[in-house]
């Protein structure tokens, strides 16, 4: 299967490389970067020191990578979803999103590409995230206001984001499970002498430091009982085996947005 892949110089970029170079499954067909970046010109081989498909040079123009791709994956930012999704929609491409933080219009082009072809967007690609995200759907449903939510999450120094999408999508799940919208429930900041904890609030906090590759609580805080859920991630191979997976499950799909419970078998 022919895999592109954006931002090949990130953190998630370059670990996807390195998972697609080390399988017999995929073939890597493309990689971008921005035209600013330092690797741009460069070769995978360079970078990567594998000398399979060694020869692939680091591009900042991606329609050659999507016409040569059977799915593009893309972990870089809001602000490249029009050229990815319309690059989509021109050469048949499925795409599988990681990146986080979209805008409503942002979404509505992502929502709209999936008429045309299939995209797997989730906040989290680990198979124990989204093991998490049905656990707290669950409990949620089936607990009352009497315990209190709390979700608490930890990234690396140079996550900007915050919280992060897979805490949000967390917040999401537990305030819709009561039929609820989390705009509506959701405290972001508490910070020096505020009113008490408003019954059926769900907050947040983030943690940002050192390497942490990733950290998600949920906290179900009753009277004299407490029931934490939690993940904890300790490579970034989790989220590019998951992403790969997704990449293969959209093969078998003509059209549609989906994410990972999808492809998991959690709907």
């Amino acid at each position: 299967m022919k895999i592109g892949i954006t931002g090949c110089g990130g953190k998630m970029g370059s670990a996807l490389i390195k998972s697609v170079l080390n399988s017999d499954k995929y073939e890597l067909s493309g990689c971008t970067e921005v035209n600013s970046h330092p690797l741009l010109g460069s070769k995978i081989g360079d970078i990567t020191n594998s000398s399979k498909q060694s020869d692939i040079v680091i591009s900042d123009d991606p329609n050659d990578m999507f016409a040569n791709s059977e799915v593009v994956i893309d972990f870089t930012s809001p602000n490249a979803t029009e050229t990815l999704t319309n690059l989509g929609k021109m050469h048949k491409t499925n795409l599988v999103i990681g990146t986080t933080g979209h805008s409503e219009k942002q979404l509505s082009l992502i929502e709209g590409a999936s008429s045309d072809i299939t995209i797997v967007k989730a906040m989290n690609f680990s198979i124990g995230v989204n093991v998490l995200f049905s656990l707290t759907q669950q409990l949620s449903r089936t607990l009352d206001d009497d315990f209190d939510i709390e979700i608490i999450e930890s990234h690396h120094r140079d996550k900007v984001d915050s919280p992060s999408g897979t805490a949000i999508e967390l917040g999401n799940l537990a305030a819709g499970a009561k039929s609820r919208q989390l705009s509506d429930f959701a405290k972001f900041n508490r910070e020096g002498i505020g009113k008490p904890r408003k019954r059926g609030e769900i907050g947040f906090a983030s943690i940002r430091g050192g390497d942490i590759v990733g950290e998600h609580k949920v906290v179900f805080a009753g009277m004299a009982e407490r029931i934490e859920l939690g993940h904890i991630a300790t490579s970034r191979e989790l989220f590019c085996a998951g992403a790969l997976l997704a990449a293969s499950w959209s093969k078998n799909k003509t059209k549609g947005l989906f994410d990972m419970l999808d492809v998991l078998g959690f709907k």
